[in-house]
């Protein structure tokens, strides 16, 4: 989970909080960034995988009839049945991909960020989410780009692999879902990236870099990516539709 936040997603051991760094106050640029792009494959009913605190899914409740968050990590699953205790239309479900989900009824919409980056068969981690997803409903996908950017962050926190649009691709196609929209995005922020971690060495992002990179480069890729698709990304973006 590059872009981190709150979520804690089975990292290698004792290293998952290395990830929050990338967010929370630091980060409210990205972290709308983030929304912009999501919100408009969201449909009227919504289950977050990886949902950590909280943060990112509660943004969606406004436009939603029901939420279902999730987690693997059971102080996360506590806070967010604590964090949503007043709700009767959020759900709190606690399981590690790939596995069958415990959901009773299909939603029309899953999001996963920066998850499928931590899970060795992620094709069949899709498959066990169209099972939840209604006929012709969406799965949003958000991963970190390009292994050239593989370095120890990745390491200490647990992903596989990083993603090109072709690789991960291929994952959907073997889930046997469809590709509605895949794409690199944050082009300025692979750079950065590259620069930082990959060529200047630091094993983990320092929370004040990540504040200016948040004022700066942030707003700068937004208005690039109005204009231009990038040849490359820190992340890649997809949005697969279930047959039907």
């Amino acid at each position: 989970m590059s872009s981190g936040y709150d979520r804690v997603v089975q990292p290698a051991a004792g290293d998952g909080a290395l990830e929050n760094h990338l967010g929370g106050d630091e980060a409210r640029n990205y972290r709308k960034y983030e929304y912009d792009m999501v919100a408009p494959h969201v449909g009227r009913s919504l289950l977050e995988i990886g949902s950590g605190l909280g943060h990112f899914a509660e943004q969606f409740l406004p436009r939603l009839d029901r939420l279902v968050v999730s987690d693997f990590d059971p102080y996360c699953v506590e806070q967010l049945k604590k964090r949503f205790a007043e709700r009767d239309d959020v759900g709190v479900l606690q399981f590690a991909l790939p596995t069958e989900i415990p959901l009773d009824d299909k939603v029309d919409t899953v999001v996963m960020m920066n998850v499928l980056e931590h899970i060795e068969d992620d094709a069949e981690a899709l498959r066990s989410l169209a099972r939840v997803t209604l006929p012709g409903g969406r799965i949003v996908i958000w991963v970190p780009g390009y292994m050239q950017l593989y370095g120890d962050f990745d390491r200490k926190v647990g992903h596989v692999r990083r993603y090109t649009p072709k690789t991960l691709a291929d994952a959907v196609k073997r889930a046997e879902l469809d590709i509605e929209v895949l794409k690199p995005i944050n082009f300025l922020g692979g750079i950065a990236w590259w620069a930082a971690v990959r060529r200047g060495g630091v094993g983990y992002p320092d929370p004040r870099l990540v504040k200016i990179y948040d004022r700066t480069v942030v707003p700068m890729t937004r208005l690039i990516e109005r204009f231009i698709r990038p040849p490359f990304g820190q992340t890649v973006f997809c949005v697969a539709r279930v047959p039907g």
